[in-house]
């Protein structure tokens, strides 16, 4: 039995929506290919896509491990660190106004202060080693996913609150049951900007003192005009970033479907 027309049509829209990202992508690339073979533009100043595929390949494989590694580890420490203190610190900070009062004012502060400003600081005190690009990192990606948190578990309607008290609930079911649940899609749009944020954070950490990662290489490359090597290695850091955005979303629609909007469940 042969597809009608218009079910075959629908086929092609779908799979034009699904593949607009990447063939807008592929057109961009070729505008930037034609653009600097055309205009004659000098490989130190922007370099072609072509010759960003070349220095990354004049780099071994096992040096790009070891950079890819040291920027992953780090951010990816730095981020379950944000997550471990921040989500309780927020549930603390929801729950008591005293906390509140005392502490978010002195968060805005920290938040406030720029990092890169900071970071020199933060290496001379703690030495040289992965302790302060976790610091850095996170500083940078801590505050979002206390605020978001503290939305979301304000964002509780009242009435349910009211009826668990009627009802006998302890404070820590109440929170776990009702004020929790509503702010998981809060937490977790907190979530997938912090994970990029952490990348951010171990490239200015790693721009500050480091021995390795992918920032340590860029401003290696560029000390020295390997220009395409630093643009290589800022494409590794967009499609890490990229990676770890989308892992988070996949968390979210395998454990918790129901806190997605319907489209998306």
């Amino acid at each position: 039995m042969r597809p009608s027309p218009e079910s075959a049509g629908r086929v092609l829209l779908r799979l034009l929506d699904r593949g607009a990202p990447v063939l807008a992508a592929l057109l961009l690339l070729l505008i930037w290919e034609l653009g600097c073979r055309l205009l004659d533009v000098p490989v130190y100043l922007l370099p072609p896509p072509s010759a960003i595929v070349e220095g990354a390949l004049a780099v071994s494989p096992g040096s790009w491990a070891n950079h890819i590694w040291a920027t992953l580890r780090v951010s990816l420490l730095g981020y379950a660190l944000a997550v471990i203190i921040g989500i309780p610190l927020a549930v603390a900070l929801a729950n008591s106004r005293l906390l509140s009062r005392t502490l978010y004012p002195m968060l805005v502060v920290v938040q406030s202060t720029p990092v890169v400003a900071v970071a020199p600081i933060i290496v001379v005190v703690l030495g040289a080693g992965d302790a302060p690009r976790i610091v850095i990192t996170f500083l940078i990606t801590f505050f979002p996913i206390v605020v978001s948190t503290v939305t979301g578990l304000m964002s509780t309607p009242p009435e349910l609150l009211e009826l668990s008290r009627s009802l006998g609930a302890s404070r820590w079911r109440e929170i776990r049951n009702i004020q929790l649940p509503f702010a998981v899609p809060h937490i977790f749009s907190a979530l997938r900007i912090s994970i990029t944020l952490a990348i951010i954070g171990a490239v200015v950490a790693e721009f500050v003192a480091a021995e390795n990662g992918l920032g340590f290489f860029i401003a290696f490359s560029t000390s020295f005009f390997k220009v395409p090597q630093a643009f290589a290695a800022l494409a590794v850091l967009v499609t890490i970033s990229l990676i770890l955005f989308r892992l988070v979303a996949m968390i979210q629609k395998w454990w918790f479907p129901w806190s997605l909007p319907k489209k998306d469940q």
